[in-house]
């Protein structure tokens, strides 16, 4: 019956779910026409919201597309591709090869997002070289499937802002927190370890149950996933082609990376984010890689995969901006959705409808730091109405944030770019797992 059901939830979502460009443009129209009925604004209002909003990403597109290519091409150093071989020959069976990749994503995006989205998706490559049988889609679907518990982590944005003393913060909550939160009542609380346990520790399992029967696999060939070898050199070697295949460039500039990454975890302790990580990855790979040639043209090869990103996360900037943006008068369509949710909420259901909200609000806002400024200022001060401890509000917004991630395909590009797959091929398995940990996420929000 599950399989029955997840084989369904497959077929409907290669159906129907168009290229993610598409469907970021679709978002687009959907969330013109309910600004324009839902808040009152009028059409040029709406449109101006998005051109406004449309390349507020830039610097994160790079920053993504960054993800992308400096993890790939650490992956490919020698070292680092035997490491990954030694690691997936541990798995025999197709359905070791999902736990093990589920579980190992999972712990690591709780560790930080962009080393566990990048991390899961190179080892389930890894793993469809070496184990038969496997269903490709799947695997690649788990790898993204450990997403889920990025903002309940120690790199969750939501819970990095309140634990950070700014003067921005009391006007984020609209007056309910004038003294950071320590992340022992947000991370660190029982409720949201024992939420974030549960799931990494289950949803391997579910993905496990999840794989196809041997006659509905689709596996792909080996082959296929190899990368570019080099060209061997058969020319004499000019001066400039001398140094490009000299390590002496790549270790000298390497060395200077190291001592500011030594120096970084010195002054800030075990604290990551995006441009540490692609620093760590970009440093690394260079010295890995041995000379600036053989770096380079891993370079070339991993940029392939950055054109979904660079296509498309303009128009969800722009969708931001249409979700967030207000005329005279006027409440943003984020907002309408949001009190929507209060409306309707008590002092037990609260946390849930929270929970809900964001993660609507979420498939068009996917974004950590833009879901606090939308919801913040809305539910933090209903939940403190309420009574509902301003900890746990923040903690659903989190999760919200984090769980219509595995419909959305704007978090999935980077792995899918790593993977040279489409959104359509994993988000059939990913219905199954926004529906498991939805529940497991509400139960605990609202019981613990």
């Amino acid at each position: 019956m599950f399989k029955k059901f997840t084989n369904g939830c497959v077929t409907l979502v290669q159906k129907y779910l168009p290229d993610p460009f598409l469907f970021a443009v679709i978002l687009t129209f959907i969330v013109l026409i309910l600004g324009i009925f839902l808040t009152g604004q009028t059409p040029m209002a709406m449109i101006l919201h998005w051109s406004n909003g449309f390349w507020k990403l830039l610097a994160f597109s790079m920053q993504m597309a960054l993800v992308l290519v400096t993890g790939h091409t650490l992956a490919n150093a020698p070292i680092v591709k035997k490491g990954l071989k030694k690691l997936a020959s541990m798995s025999k069976t197709p359905t070791q090869a999902i736990f093990a990749v589920s579980l190992i994503s999972a712990i690591a995006c709780w560790i930080n997002w962009g080393f566990g989205l990048v991390i899961g998706a190179l080892y389930a490559r890894q793993l469809a070289k070496q184990v038969k049988g496997v269903d490709y889609r799947l695997l690649i679907g788990a790898a993204y499937s450990g997403f889920l518990v990025w903002h309940a982590g120690i790199s969750g944005s939501i819970p990095l802002k309140l634990a950070t003393a700014s003067a921005d913060l009391a006007t984020a909550t609209s007056g309910v927190i004038t003294e950071p939160i320590s992340t022992s009542q947000t991370i660190f609380s029982s409720f949201n370890l024992i939420i974030s346990a549960v799931i990494i520790l289950t949803l391997p399992l579910i993905n496990r149950a999840m794989h196809p029967e041997p006659d509905k696999v689709i596996t792909i060939d080996p082959k296929l996933l190899e990368d570019e070898t080099e060209t061997a050199i058969t020319k004499e070697l000019t001066p400039a082609d001398k140094m490009e295949n000299s390590p002496i460039l790549s270790m000298a500039i390497g060395f200077m990376g190291l001592i500011f990454i030594f120096y970084y975890f010195s002054k800030n302790g075990f604290k990551l984010n995006l441009n540490i990580v692609n620093f760590i990855f970009l440093f690394t790979g260079i010295i890995l890689h041995g000379t600036p040639r053989r770096f380079l043209n891993a370079v070339t090869n991993a940029a392939k995969g950055t054109a979904g990103i660079i296509l498309q996360f303009p128009f969800y900037a722009g969708i931001m901006g249409m979700m967030t943006g207000t005329s005279a008068g006027s409440p943003s369509l984020a907002a309408v959705i949001s009190n929507a949710f209060v409306n309707i909420s008590n002092q037990t259901t609260f946390p849930l409808f929270t929970f809900l909200s964001a993660g609507i609000v979420n498939f068009f806002v996917p974004s950590g730091g833009g879901q606090w400024a939308v919801q913040a200022p809305i539910m933090m001060p209903a939940g403190a109405q309420l009574g509902v401890p301003a900890a746990k509000t923040a903690m659903a917004i989190a999760w919200g944030d984090a769980w219509t991630n595995m419909i959305q395909p704007f978090w999935a590009l980077p792995a899918l770019g790593i993977a040279g797959l489409g959104a359509r091929d994993i988000m059939g398995f990913c219905v199954i797992d926004l529906i498991y940990s939805g529940i497991i996420i509400a139960l605990g929000l609202m019981f613990l």
